[in-house]
């Protein structure tokens, strides 16, 4: 796609572009505030439902599964309903999800919890399927990587937030209330802590539909203009592209495969960090903040973004960095122990930060009228976030999906190196060769 496109936004004023990105950095924040949820999310249903790290870890497959299964139908429905009204359905949905949540807690019941999340997960999609491509082509495509870093710090700042507001909620004195659950003799008694536990969400996601509900209805009757992307033709300028489906374009496809393992390795750098401390002896009530501090990094990776893209740094060259720094702090992990270890885990924020504002803007480039379907494929990609946890989890224990997977001998220090290290080679291939493969030039 040229970098003419923003020819496709009425009024091209400052003022209605500075709107449009605002509006957008709302939408950003709720995606950071939701998703990770989840890092809090983990131990404390694991608590409150006697679980065990695998079925734990769960609650990102349910989560992120609903991108598997609604990216390509997300790309349909924004077809039909238009990028705005798109976003303001995945903001009604993921109220609904958020709904689930108060049933789940008062009959204890996992399934229920993994229900709202998968729900929750469905409104994303949508959300995702139509900001993360109009923020990519409302401006030059050479830039899309400095916009999308400006919606990462909104994101993450977001994700610094959520974990420290619920945490503060849902596991006021965790390591306490743990060891009265683990010692209670009395069936009743330890049922009723358990219940009490459980109670603790039912407030803030009340809450949080509420405040969903009320963003659909604002982004409904936003000045948010429209971007039509059916008449472009893909391919260079000048150039015709005979290409008939999304599917034909190799950079789209590989480009897929860098989203499934980027957001892989970025959930594991954030939500299992504390998990991963917890294996180390460290406690809960001190390792429920950790997923903040890989978040911190994060916002320092976007800075530079910011700063950098695309005067100094070209998304390509920015993801080569990202993915060299992810395999070396992968190793300072694995080598190191306690705090250090821990500290290498939450750098990998800063190596991940990057990523995913130049993987997107390089895999739909060029695609014009496949932007949509293209958009719905690499969402689909986002469940990677759901399955290298449990790939993870079952290099080291027998429960799980990916139990299977469990030769006896490894441990948690091992999974973590096993499964980080062959995604960030990955991506360091699609940074260096695989975003070119098939790209028509011009």
């Amino acid at each position: 796609m040229s970098s003419n496109t923003t020819a496709a936004l009425p009024g091209k004023k400052a003022a209605g572009y500075a709107q449009s990105i605002t509006i957008i950095g709302v939408l950003f924040f709720v995606f950071g505030f939701v998703t990770w949820l989840n890092s809090t999310l983990i131990p404390f249903l694991k608590i409150a439902c006697e679980l065990s790290i695998a079925e734990a870890l769960l609650v990102t497959f349910a989560f992120y599964l609903a991108y598997f299964f609604l990216g390509m139908p997300s790309s349909f429905i924004l077809k039909k309903t238009g990028f705005k009204n798109g976003m303001a359905l995945g903001l009604l949905v993921m109220a609904g999800g958020s709904l689930i949540f108060v049933p789940a807690a008062n009959s204890r019941s996992f399934g229920m919890f993994l229900t709202g999340l998968f729900v929750q997960g469905m409104g994303l999609t949508l959300l995702q399927a139509a900001s993360n491509p109009y923020i990519s082509i409302v401006g030059p495509i050479e830039s899309a990587a400095k916009r999308m870093s400006i919606m990462g710090i909104c994101n993450k700042v977001a994700g610094i937030v959520a974990p420290l507001v619920l945490s503060s909620i849902v596991l006021k004195n965790a390591d306490a209330l743990e060891k009265q659950i683990a010692t209670a003799t009395d069936a009743a008694q330890k049922t009723l802590l358990l219940d009490s536990l459980a109670s603790r969400v039912v407030g803030p996601y009340i809450v949080m539909a509420v405040v969903l509900v009320l963003l659909a209805f604002m982004i409904k009757r936003s000045s948010l203009p429209e971007i039509d992307t059916s008449g472009n033709d893909a391919g260079a300028a000048g150039t015709a592209d005979t290409r008939t489906s999304a599917f034909q374009y190799p950079y789209l496809m590989l480009g897929m495969l860098c989203i499934f393992l980027y957001v892989g390795v970025e959930v594991m750098a954030g939500d299992v960090i504390g998990t991963y401390a917890h294996q180390m002896g460290m406690s809960l009530d001190k390792t429920k903040y950790f997923t903040s501090f890989t978040l911190g990094a994060m916002l320092v990776g976007y800075v530079t973004g910011i700063l950098t893209i695309p005067k100094i740094l070209s998304q390509d060259k920015s993801l080569r960095i990202s993915a060299i720094l992810g395999i070396i702090f992968t190793i300072g992990a694995f080598f190191s122990d306690g705090n250090l270890a821990v500290t290498f885990i939450a750098l990998l924020g800063l190596a991940n930060a990057l990523m995913w504002p130049a993987i997107w803007p390089l895999a739909i480039d060029k695609l014009g009228r496949f932007t949509q379907m293209g958009s719905g494929l690499l969402v689909m990609g986002i469940v990677g976030g759901g399955v290298l946890p449990q790939i993870y989890s079952g290099l080291f224990s027998t429960d799980g999906i990916f139990g299977f997977l469990h030769s006896g001998s490894t441990n948690f220090r091992e999974a973590f190196l096993y499964c980080m290290l062959p995604c960030y080679a990955y991506i360091l291939y699609y940074a260096i060769a695989g975003h070119k493969i098939g790209k028509a030039k011009g």
